[in-house]
């Protein structure tokens, strides 16, 4: 029984006397970071470690490659100059856009038994709304389909849309008369059959849990369809296609489309009416006239009057 007790003893001693093996470890009170741009993150980096009580620092961001933010006691790149470190505590100075990204915290001790650890830190840098682009139409027609948009691409979160007509808030409602219909998510005010009271003063508001902008206000007249002016404009095309349907009538009747001939027809008047030759007929007859000038016609019955030619 007392070697019993002894043996017990010896190896609770022996194991007072030996060093404990905890291994390093990596942690962060705050592992999502949300800040307005312009202001300072802090990224929360807290470690312990078995032995080493002199482990390296190293702060890494990961984007499309991993870059470097504190290496070897110094800091980095964009962040020299605007950052400091207290223990493994990061603190960014005047965040912007750029600096959203996914941060990780290293440390590594190379006395313990297991000599690396580290911990990721996530920082969102929040933009308010900046003054959204905005589509009016200045004029459209009764009873068409206008769709107003407004959009920001640059706020974080993305911001949602107010419409404004003459100043007063557009609103979802059930009531009959209203023609629109209002996406707070895209920013479109879609009118599917606009009318005359819908003309006035239309401007967009951009917003989100930062603050909010809007774009200037512009007029949008909605106009009856002028019937009268339709009605003018049929009419005017019809006579236009009905003449020109004459004109193509008339000169097939009198054989400006024959086929006999290149050249052109003309038309010889006699005493009981107009006597129709081909132009190659005339050539031929100036041809006899010049050849024999003096020599009379063989038949001088053809033609009543040889020199009234009409061309």
């Amino acid at each position: 029984m007392e070697r019993v007790k002894l043996c017990t003893l010896s190896t609770l001693i022996i194991l007072l006397q030996s060093p404990s093996t905890v291994q390093v470890t990596v942690s962060s009170s705050v592992p999502r970071v949300e800040v307005p741009e312009n202001a300072d993150a802090v990224l929360s980096c807290v470690f312990r470690t078995e032995r080493d009580n002199n482990p390296r620092i190293e702060w890494k961001k990961k984007d499309k490659d991993v870059s470097f933010v504190y290496f070897d006691g110094k800091f980095r790149g964009d962040f020299h100059g605007r950052a400091e470190i207290e223990g493994a505590t990061v603190t960014l100075k005047k965040v912007t856009q750029k600096d959203t990204g996914e941060y990780r915290c290293e440390i590594s001790a190379p006395l313990d038994t297991v000599t690396l650890g580290e911990t990721n830190v996530t920082l969102k840098v929040l933009v308010p709304p900046h003054t959204p682009s905005c589509e009016i139409p200045s004029s459209a027609l009764t009873g068409s389909v206008v769709e107003l948009r407004c959009n920001d691409k640059q706020s974080v979160p993305p911001a949602s849309y107010r419409w404004y007509k003459d100043n007063a808030l557009l609103t979802l409602s059930h009531k009959t008369n209203v023609t629109y219909s209002l996406n707070t998510i895209t920013g479109t005010l879609r009118f599917d059959t606009v009318s005359r009271a819908d003309t006035g003063q239309y401007h967009c508001e951009a917003f989100n849990g930062l603050g909010s902008k809007s774009c200037v206000g512009k007029h949008m007249q909605i106009d009856d369809v002028n019937i009268s002016a339709i009605i003018a404009a049929a009419v005017a095309v019809i006579v236009l296609i009905s003449v020109c349907f004459l004109g193509v009538c008339y000169a097939h009747r009198h054989g400006y489309f024959s086929k006999g001939h290149r050249g052109r027809s003309f038309w010889i008047p006699q005493c009981h009416g107009t006597a129709h030759i081909s132009s190659q007929n005339l050539h031929r007859a100036d041809d006899i006239n010049s050849s024999n000038y003096n020599t009379p016609l063989h038949n001088p019955q053809d033609f009543k009057h040889t020199q009234s030619f009409m061309l």
